[in-house]
């Protein structure tokens, strides 16, 4: 056993899903694209008599993270730090997850594959109702494409072979749980349709398209988030919302341009790794 190791997760940035239920959280999850971050979460597990969770600083309750820990038998102290916000679209609890498993099964010696981690991970996500599809970007890196949903050994993974500088603005938060516990038929159509743009010609340039397409016919997008990417629009860039979050984010320097002051990172080339 170790005393601690660290891990870390690559943000995400979902920009179009559909969602696919399942009785099994392994087959459980969603289709769609997104792009990792270079913008991600640190996670340290130190072993200790009592398990505790802390985010920037912050004690914080995050199930899936709990659930993980209870799953490898691992009592111990989790500390994250974030460089992007918590519940704005960008993967924090996923990553959370993710990260503490890595670490833990490496902490604990507890021989675990990568794909059993990710999937432990994907699963706790899935019945915390935080995320369908983070995970498993996560785990992968680059610009993902969730072509079938679930966990390594269910689901099917492509990308867009492209990097890119990302912008992005948060202004507020909004409720993962909340969206994927109600109807989510009209969001779901959207989501395939969208995904059939971007298996068609998987650029970056077709993605973004894909994805605010995806934003208006969900009917996902706010006053604040709305204004922000129609201001892009209008300097000649792409924006889109952020899934689920009250984020905006475009390629290139598309919110400085329209006048923003925001974050700025790139894709991130490769999944999470121990550090």
């Amino acid at each position: 056993m170790r005393e601690e190791a660290t891990a870390f997760v690559p943000g995400h940035i979902t920009g179009f899903f559909s969602a696919h239920p399942d009785k099994d959280p392994t087959r459980a999850g969603s289709r769609g694209a997104g792009l990792t971050l270079t913008d991600g979460v640190e996670v340290t597990v130190t072993s200790a008599s009592k398990s505790q969770i802390i985010l920037d600083g912050e004690p914080i309750t995050i199930d899936p993270v709990t659930t993980v820990l209870e799953h490898l038998d691992a009592s111990a102290r989790v500390e994250a730090r974030s460089d992007i916000p918590l519940g704005s679209g960008f993967g924090v609890s996923g990553a959370m997850a993710l990260g503490t498993a890595l670490a833990a099964n490496q902490v604990f010696d507890r021989k675990r594959s990568r794909n059993e981690l990710v999937t432990l991970a994907h699963t706790t996500e899935v019945r915390a109702g935080t995320g369908l599809g983070d995970v498993v970007a996560q785990a992968q890196g680059g610009i993902p494409i969730r072509l079938e949903p679930g966990a390594p050994g269910s689901n099917e993974l492509d990308g867009i072979p492209a990097r890119a500088r990302v912008e992005y603005v948060s202004f507020g938060q909004l409720s993962t749980a909340d969206v994927l516990s109600g109807e989510t038929e009209t969001l779901s159509v959207a989501g395939e349709k969208a995904l059939e743009h971007v298996i068609d010609e998987p650029t970056l340039e077709t993605f973004m398209d894909a994805s605010i397409g995806f934003a208006r016919e969900a009917e996902l997008l706010t006053p604040a988030v709305l204004e922000t990417i129609e201001a892009v629009a209008e300097r000649g860039g792409r924006a889109s919302m952020a899934m689920l979050g009250e984020t905006v984010f475009a390629l290139g320097t598309g919110l400085s341009d329209a006048g923003y002051e925001p974050d700025a990172c790139h894709t991130h080339p490769a999944g999470a790794t121990l550090k």
